[in-house]
C-alpha cells in the first residue's frame, strides 16, 4: 500500500489481483482479498473443476463477473458505459466510482512482448478531487475535477478496447440517474 494524499487509499499491484485492487481503491477500504474473490468464483461456477471467471493458475486475473458480484453483495451496481454516448451526459456527481478495464503491456523485465493482457483500473473522486488509483502506480495520480476526469476517459476510450463500468447505488441504477438526458 503506498501512501499519496493523505486521504486517499490506494492498493498497489500484487500477482495478478488487479480486479481486488480495483474494487478496494474504488471503494476506499480493503474490503475484497484475493480469498473473496476466489469465493465469489466458486459461486459463479460452482460445478467448475476450471473456472472460468478467474486464471488457471490461481493467481487472479478475475472477470468483470467477479467485479459485478462482489459490488451487489455491498448493494452496489455496476452499468456499463456505452461508448458511443458523448462523455458530457455521464452524471459524475451521481457516480461513486469507475474502474476500467484496459489493454495492458506484458513485459519479461526489462523487454516489453508483443501482447496485451487486461488491466482492472479504479477512478474516485476523493475531497472533490478526481483520482486515478490505478494499482500499477506508485502512488494515485490526481486528474483534477470532471473536465480532467472526462478527459482522461475520453484519451482511455480513443485507444479502443476499454471498457467503462460506473459503480453506482442501486437506486441510481434503478433511476438511470448517471446519465444526463439535458
Amino acid at each position: 500500500m503506498s501512501q499519496g494524499p493523505p486521504s486517499v487509499y490506494h492498493e498497489q499491484q500484487r500477482l495478478e489481483l488487479c480486479a481486488v485492487h480495483a474494487l478496494n481503491n474504488v471503494l476506499q477500504q480493503r474490503l475484497f482479498s484475493q480469498e473473496a474473490a476466489d469465493e465469489i468464483c466458486k459461486r459463479l461456477a460452482p460445478d467448475s473443476r476450471l473456472n472460468p471467471h478467474r486464471s488457471l493458475l490461481g493467481t487472479g486475473n478475475y472477470d468483470v463477473n467477479v467485479i459485478m458480484a462482489a459490488l451487489q453483495g455491498l448493494g452496489l451496481a455496476a452499468v456499463w458505459w456505452d461508448r458511443r454516448r458523448p462523455l458530457s451526459q455521464l452524471a459524475l456527481p451521481q457516480v461513486l466510482g469507475l474502474i476500467l478495464n484496459l489493454p495492458s503491456p506484458v513485459s519479461l523485465g526489462l523487454l516489453s512482448l508483443p501482447l496485451r493482457r487486461r488491466h482492472w483500473v479504479a477512478l474516485r473522486q476523493v475531497d472533490g478531487i478526481y483520482y486515478n488509483l490505478d494499482s500499477k502506480l506508485r502512488a494515485p495520480e490526481a486528474l483534477g475535477d470532471e473536465d480532467g476526469v472526462r478527459a482522461f476517459l475520453a484519451a482511455a476510450l480513443a485507444q479502443g478496447l476499454c471498457e467503462v463500468l460506473l459503480v453506482v447505488t442501486k437506486e441510481v441504477e434503478e433511476k438511470g440517474a448517471w446519465l444526463q438526458t439535458d
